[in-house]
């Protein structure tokens, strides 16, 4: 059973813009590009992967998709869209010598667009705006209130470089006596040949003033001014 669906942008706006013409096509066109370069740029001045151009051309492609799939009558395009952007999506998420994911938010940036593009190309710009609004809203106005709960959590990883294996007992102890737990300590064997001895170390708050006074880069800032600490940033 098909079901009519009113867009109230589309009500607004007129007929034409339901419709399949140059001037409708034009319009969606237009729109996607708008917004699919707001989406890139938030992500440029981040220095992702992916940033404006790739971002466009997902928006632009999607929406041609499901313009053309309308004219046709079929849904064949918009279905190899999504399937195409899942494989772009996956090659810009990648793990790092620090067992870190990266890319992880650029791809489902990706992914989202691509439903955006879908969106505005079928004439559904309530739904295409929805999306984008939201998008933006998560990805960019929620990243402060993110860092925020994270940097005030219990529980935390480090990236940590020793000057040398020896020193590992120290530090063990030296955190343990600031009030922080060892939870799991792994070391990176990307490192192997460089002189350092790195690990990657998942640490818990168990003291109650440094629960309530202290945030993870006050802590990561006593633990750097070690002298046997090369390096240590937070995961």
């Amino acid at each position: 059973m098909l079901f009519t669906v009113t867009d109230p942008i589309a009500n607004l706006l007129g007929s034409w813009s339901s419709e399949l013409s140059a001037l409708s096509i034009l319009f969606r066109i237009f729109i996607i590009l708008i917004l699919g370069s707001i989406l890139g740029l938030e992500r440029s001045q981040k220095r992702h992967s992916a940033g404006l151009r790739t971002f466009l051309l997902v928006a632009t492609s999607s929406s041609a998709a499901m313009i053309i799939d309308q004219y046709l009558g079929t849904f064949f395009l918009s279905a190899a869209t999504i399937i195409g952007t899942a494989i772009i999506s996956s090659n810009t998420t990648l793990f790092t010598s620090r067992s870190q994911i990266k890319g992880l938010t650029t791809s489902v940036e990706l992914w989202t667009t691509a439903f955006m593009g879908l969106a505005f190309g079928g004439g559904l710009y309530t739904l295409g705006i929805i999306i984008f609004a939201t998008t933006m809203i998560i990805a960019g106005f929620l990243s402060g209130m993110e860092m925020y709960l994270k940097n005030r959590s219990n529980h935390f990883e480090i990236h940590l470089e020793l000057k040398n294996a020896s020193f590992l007992k120290e530090f063990v102890t030296t955190a343990r006596k600031l009030g922080l737990s060892i939870d799991e300590m792994e070391s990176n064997p990307a490192y192997i040949g460089s002189g350092l001895s790195v690990y990657s170390v998942s640490l818990s708050i168990i003291s109650d003033e440094l629960k309530q006074y202290k945030t993870h880069s006050e802590i990561i800032e006593a633990l750097s001014s070690l002298e046997y600490v090369y390096h240590i940033e937070e995961m």
